[in-house]
């Protein structure tokens, strides 16, 4: 007999896209889907044919639009309707209709739900996944049965939900999927319900849980300790209410720690990208803390931290953050110290003495700026900036600003025109130019754009991606201070920039001033053209 190799099922994009904010277009579910096999895992639910028109027009693009090479595509469906035969039931229709090679079914296996919602005896129940389950095996397809809200229902009626699990299995079912599906079970509860569960049955078992009480991951995990080895979860916990395991979570645990290749190690090391890629994608970012591959996952801020971090970074990491695609990173505050400033200062590429004066000046500085409300955590341009003046003096500046202005004008027709223009110096040189956006920021950031592309042509990859301002405690009102963190991408680095003021625009100046200066300081590329005076750029 051949061994089974686990299993790592994916239902980002059914499951997941049921979270509340997230709608997915089919060429995004299309372009996820490829990233989701990038990654390595084993099986990807495509969404619910037949009954969801943008699902059924997935699963047909799919056929010529999807070249998977590590994942097997899945169609997710019910059982026939009760008193139908399966052969003309529209629903498994659909199921085959898809043509993935295969079928997760989803039945009922707690008692008061087949009473309830599909208003039928316990038998009939049965027969509809026996005969829906077999039908779909005599199509060729393999048949995977989600038994929706299985601990719960064992709870009430343990002899019915093994019947289910029996049924399904003697009909073809390759794995019998025991479902969490309130979310509300705790990790001892399912181990012992899963092992019971394999000992009465025999049956090969996977696990799904939803994170209602924090406990999707740690539930997965003891599913397996049990003898589980199929576990379905979402990108980032996508779902419903508080969301489903995470199958970043899940599968990194299960690689790094459990010795279970679930995606190959080398796939694993691209966690972090292809998290990154399908948090775009779905416009909801992940967590900055989620285990592994979160932004913050491998960031260290306290002084304590950063000190032994200097010595050994194990002292400080459960895990090389390479494994999955991420890497450590030192938080610049005023509670990291010298050896934050220190550490941090090395990462930027710049070679500094332990116990430095530069590095003494530097966390100074930080500490005097933070006091007044700068936050250089997500910073990196204006802490290098800084940096690179204490260990250097004053770097000669690429340009200098002689004046800007925004105006913000209600047109007669409803509309609101936002523009900004700027007068700068380059060599000496004046440079005048103007721009409109959506907004202060955006207007300014195209004015900039305007009068120091020509002459420095590589901000034309500079390019503004997110936006964010925090009103500052102390003071109320409109008349508090404001700290802007703005962040940009240039190529394939992601970085941002902070300003503070108690006037919102010019706090967003700043930054702004502080993410061109540095892109211009630290990669230089491009010859600098020669300037005319008063070279003005049309709005």
């Amino acid at each position: 007999m051949v061994e089974r190799r686990f299993q790592l099922y994916d239902t980002t994009l059914r499951d997941g896209t049921q979270q509340e904010g997230m709608v997915l277009t089919v060429e995004e579910k299309l372009a996820v889907a490829r990233q989701l096999d990038a990654y390595g895992v084993g099986f990807i639910e495509g969404g619910w044919p037949g009954a969801v028109p943008r699902d059924t027009e997935f699963f047909r693009r799919a056929r010529t639009e999807l070249n998977l090479r590590s994942a097997q595509l899945a169609a997710f469906g019910a059982t026939r309707r009760v008193g139908s035969l399966v052969s003309v039931d529209p629903q498994v229709r659909a199921l085959l209709d898809a043509e993935t090679p295969v079928v997760t079914l989803v039945a009922k296996s707690h008692p008061r739900h087949v009473d309830l919602a599909l208003r039928t005896t316990l038998a009939e129940n049965l027969a509809m996944i026996g005969s829906t389950v077999r039908h779909l095996v005599q199509a060729g397809r393999r048949v995977f049965l989600d038994a929706e809200h299985y601990f719960d229902g064992y709870r009430i009626n343990r002899e019915y939900a093994l019947e289910v699990v029996r049924i399904a299995a003697d009909a073809g079912a390759e794995t019998v999927v025991l479902c969490d599906t309130n979310g509300g079970s705790l990790p001892d509860e399912i181990e012992a319900v899963v092992a019971d569960t394999l000992a009465a049955t025999g049956v090969p078992l996977g696990i799904h849980c939803h994170d209602d009480t924090g406990c999707a991951v740690a539930n997965s995990l003891a599913a397996v300790a049990a003898g589980a080895d199929h576990v379905q979860g979402t990108a980032h916990g996508y779902g419903e209410r508080c969301g489903n395991a995470n199958l970043f979570t899940v599968a990194a645990n299960l690689v790094l720690k459990r010795g279970i290749e679930v995606v190959p190690v080398e796939k694993l090391r691209q966690a972090g990208a292809i998290g990154r890629a399908v948090a775009d994608l779905t416009g909801v970012p992940a967590h900055p803390a989620a285990p592994y591959v979160g932004s913050s996952a491998f960031a260290h801020k306290a002084g304590l931290h950063a000190s032994a971090l200097r010595i050994d970074p194990d002292l400080y990491q459960h895990t090389d953050p390479a494994l999955v695609g991420n890497e450590m990173r030192t938080l610049v505050s005023d509670l990291g110290g010298r050896s934050s400033i220190e550490l941090k200062a090395r990462a930027l590429g710049y070679p500094v003495a332990a116990g430095s004066d530069a590095v003494a000046r530097t966390a100074a500085r930080v500490k005097e700026l933070e006091h007044r409300g700068y936050a250089f955590e997500s910073a990196d341009a204006s802490f290098e900036l800084l940096l690179r003046e204490e260990l250097g003096g004053k770097p000669e500046l690429p340009f200098e600003v002689g004046s800007w202005r925004v105006s913000v004008d209600q047109l007669p027709e409803g509309q609101v025109r936002t523009e900004a223009g700027v007068r700068l110096y380059v060599g000496g040189v004046p440079l005048i130019a103007s721009g409109e956006g959506n907004g202060p920021v955006n207007a300014l950031d195209g004015a900039l754009h305007r009068a120091l592309e020509p002459f420095f042509p590589q901000l034309a990859g500079l390019e503004l991606v997110d936006y964010r301002v925090r009103v500052l405690t102390g003071e109320t009102g409109s008349a508090a201070a404001t700290r802007v963190l703005i962040s940009y991408r240039y190529g394939d680095r992601r970085w941002g920039a902070v300003g503070v003021d108690e006037n919102t625009v010019t706090a967003s100046w700043r930054a702004l001033l502080d993410a061109f200066y540095y892109v211009l300081l630290t990669e230089p590329t491009g010859e600098r053209q020669a300037a005319e005076p008063a070279v003005a750029a049309a709005s």
